[in-house]
């Protein structure tokens, strides 16, 4: 153990994460709760993407074919995979980011805070992307992909407090 590095017991740090009170583990809380609905999203997505079901269910509105979207070939382009696969990655590591640490971690491990929301602007920026690319190439969008970066979006302003308050504690404030 380094010097001046306390490292919590496993026991006692679950009983505080569970237990814990105030904004800061509410709002971990609340990025977890986003999170695993847009991984439910991409859920539904991942089914049609690996052939489990043959249509994307959604609502029969205009502007919404999401068998187009998560069938084309941009949605297989990056590592030979479905992209909600990916996603299921990448919204997974946000949940652990989130979940990592006490109540007080932004005390005493300041850089997961900051991590955790500069992987929030990241995948907020990431879902703008994507949403804008299922227009410009397809003309339509999935209403599951939509609910996700929204679910994703309302994250990022639920990171910046505990970022703050790492940056003041790294800064000695």
């Amino acid at each position: 153990m380094k010097k001046g590095i306390k490292t919590p017991d496993p026991e006692q740090l679950g009983r505080e994460v569970r237990s814990a009170t105030g904004e800061l583990i509410t709002r971990r809380r609340q990025v977890v709760v986003l999170d695993l609905l847009a991984t439910a999203c991409m859920g539904v997505i991942a089914l049609y993407q690996i052939g489990a079901i043959r249509h994307v269910p959604e609502p029969g509105l205009p502007g919404l074919d999401a068998d187009k979207v998560d069938g084309s070939a941009e949605a297989y382009g990056l590592l030979s995979v479905g992209d909600a696969f990916l996603g299921f990655v990448s919204y997974g590591v946000t949940m652990l980011l989130a979940a990592m640490g006490g109540a007080k971690r932004h005390e005493s491990h300041p850089y997961v805070p900051l991590a955790m929301a500069g992987k929030a602007v990241v995948d907020a920026a990431q879902a703008a992307r994507l949403t804008v690319d299922q227009w410009r190439l397809h003309r339509a969008f999935c209403s599951w992909c939509l609910a996700a970066a929204a679910a994703t979006f309302m994250v990022v302003p639920l990171v910046v407090p505990e970022a703050r308050a790492a940056v003041r504690r790294l800064r000695g404030l």
